[in-house]
Formats: C-alpha cells, sequence, structure tokens
C-alpha cells in the first residue's frame, strides 16, 4: 500500500484538496458575502450564498484528484530511465509492475473524467467535462512526450496547477447564477470573485513555473543522458538560474503590488514577509548560490514552503472578512 500511496504523490494530492476546500470556503463564500441582492417577492436584501450543492463540490474534488493522481501514475510510468539516474530508484518496474501501474492509470482516468462530466451536468453546462477529459490527455502526453521539450513541459504543470483554484469558482458560478438571477431585481458584479480566485491562480503559475525549472535543473544530469529538451539541458544551468531569479522577483513583485494597491493591511504584510518573502528569498539564495543538486533541491524546498503559504493566506483572508476589517 506504501508504494501506491508514494506513486499518486499523496501530499501533493492532498494540498490539491486542501486549495479547493480553501478557495470555496475561506475566499468564495465570505467574498460573496460581501456582495447582496435585493429580492423581487419582498424588496428584503440579503447577502449571496454558496449555491453548488455540498455533495457536488466532493464529487468536483475527487475528480480533480483522481486524474491528478492518474497523472502522477503515468509520469513515473515513463520516467523509469531517468529516476533511475537522478534518484537511483523506482516504483513502477520494481515495486509496481508496469502493467499494474497502467492499469491504475486507467482506471483513475475513467473515474475522474467520469465524475467531471457528471459535476458539469449538474449545473446545466455538460461541455465543461471536456476540462476533465482534455487534462487527463495532456497529463498523459505531458509525461509522454512534452515534459522533455523545451518549456513546454514546464508550462503544463503551471497551467495545471493554476487550474485547481478556478475550477472551483468555474462550478460554483453557473449554479449562484441560475439560482439569484430569478429572484432578484439586478444581480451584482461577481467579477470580485474572480479578482480573488485568479490572483491565487496567478501566484501559484508564476511560482510552479520557477519550481519546475529548479526541479529540471535538479535533475539535469538524468535529463541530460536521456536526451530531454529540458530548459536548464537546452539553454544551460547559468541561463536557467537567471529565468527561475526572474520568474521569483515577478511574484515578489506582484504580491508587494497587489499588497499596496489593494489591501494595505498590517495582517497581510506580516504574514508575507514571514511566510512568502522570506523563504523566497532564500529559494533565490539557493538557486543563485547552488552548484550540485543538493543546492537546487534546498531552493526547491523553500518554493513549496512559498507555494503552500500562498494557498494558505487564504485563511487569513477568511479571518480578516470575519472581523470586517476587509471590505
Amino acid at each position: 500500500m506504501k508504494f501506491y500511496l508514494k506513486l499518486i504523490r499523496w501530499q501533493n494530492l492532498l494540498i490539491i484538496v486542501l486549495t479547493q476546500f480553501l478557495m470555496r470556503y475561506a475566499i468564495i463564500k465570505p467574498v460573496a458575502g460581501l456582495l447582496s441582492i435585493t429580492l423581487f417577492s419582498d424588496g428584503s436584501i440579503e447577502p449571496l450564498a454558496l449555491q453548488l450543492p455540498f455533495i457536488d463540490f466532493i464529487i468536483l474534488v475527487l475528480s480533480t484528484v483522481t486524474i491528478a493522481a492518474g497523472g502522477y501514475v503515468i509520469n513515473d510510468y515513463f520516467d523509469i530511465r531517468t529516476d533511475l539516474i537522478n534518484r537511483g530508484d523506482i516504483i513502477v518496474g520494481k515495486r509496481i509492475s508496469r502493467r499494474r501501474a497502467m492499469m491504475w492509470h486507467n482506471i483513475l482516468n475513467i473515474a475522474g473524467v467520469s465524475a467531471g462530466f457528471y459535476i458539469s451536468f449538474r449545473v446545466g453546462y455538460f461541455w465543461l467535462g471536456t476540462i476533465f477529459l482534455l487534462v487527463s490527455g495532456l497529463l498523459y502526453f505531458y509525461s509522454s512526450t512534452y515534459k522533455r521539450m523545451f518549456l513546454i513541459g514546464n508550462i503544463i504543470v503551471a497551467l495545471l496547477t493554476a487550474m485547481v483554484p478556478m475550477m472551483v469558482l468555474a462550478y460554483e458560478l453557473p449554479v449562484i447564477y441560475s439560482h439569484y438571477a430569478p429572484l432578484t431585481i439586478g444581480m451584482p458584479s461577481l467579477s470580485i470573485l474572480a479578482y480573488w480566485v485568479g490572483g491565487f491562480a496567478i501566484f501559484a503559475f508564476i511560482t510552479t513555473m520557477a519550481r519546475e525549472v529548479i526541479k529540471d535543473m535538479e535533475d539535469f544530469e538524468g535529463d541530460r543522458a536521456y536526451g530531454s529538451s529540458s530548459f536548464p539541458v537546452v539553454a544551460g544551468i547559468g541561463v536557467s538560474r537567471i529565468f527561475v531569479v526572474m520568474a521569483q522577483v515577478i511574484a515578489l513583485g506582484l504580491i508587494i503590488t497587489v499588497w499596496a494597491k489593494y489591501l494595505g493591511d498590517y495582517y497581510t504584510l506580516a504574514y508575507m514577509i514571514v511566510t512568502i518573502i522570506a523563504p523566497l528569498l532564500l529559494s533565490v539564495y539557493f538557486v543563485i548560490s547552488g552548484r550540485a543538486p543538493s543546492g537546487f533541491h534546498r531552493s526547491s524546498f523553500f518554493m513549496k514552503i512559498v507555494m503552500l503559504a500562498g494557498v494558505l493566506y487564504s485563511l487569513l483572508v477568511w479571518l480578516i472578512i470575519e472581523k470586517g476589517l476587509l471590505t
């Protein structure tokens, strides 16, 4: 069992679950509650509330997680040779047979895509289910081909990571509109929800992009031996350092700009300095000074802290709204 859990990267799957729950209950729900509508029936005013049934939300999360798990399985299926060079050990082909790994990949993807079409039907947009089908296929071709192409694999992973929070909003907005539109004199703009969730998605994209290139720097020897066209293999470690630091500086600049222009509270500032800016600067340091895989591994570790802290910032947003400090 432990090898199956390791194969599907259970820790990463928990972060996906955490991200989608926090987007729904720490961002969308409290921010929507700041908006109000006037009812036709009696002219009363009430705040907007979540309308996607909880069981449907759970199905959405399970669909996301199972497709991601299938992606991890197929990734290890195609990475046997490079993992032997970079890590000295493998799961698929040693602990779990290639045939069994492919079987579980198929089971997970069929379950995830089916659940995706079901939840799309539930919200009245069946065609949205094609997103899950496309992601499933994209993960397969990422593992078999795209990850070894210059920057393409990195961009795909960053985009898919950014989609995790956005999927929650994509399936909540249709049912909010369908529920409230017939009941109210005028629907308020829900763009503020897109700004908040989109902000988390953009941060996820940039930080994931940086971390993926760092991981490629860490795996440089194995990728070069296998003939991969990863960014470090094609452009070199020096150019890769510059690229990563530029992405990290952009992430730093964006969070400072957003705080200064739109937020301005000292709770957020303190949180950002301690949990995001400090580890981000440490990651920059190890990218610049690293001369071996161990140095790049440390940089990747601190980027993971930054990414997790970005997700957990939603809890602080919830707390600030609950106390009425953010309007």
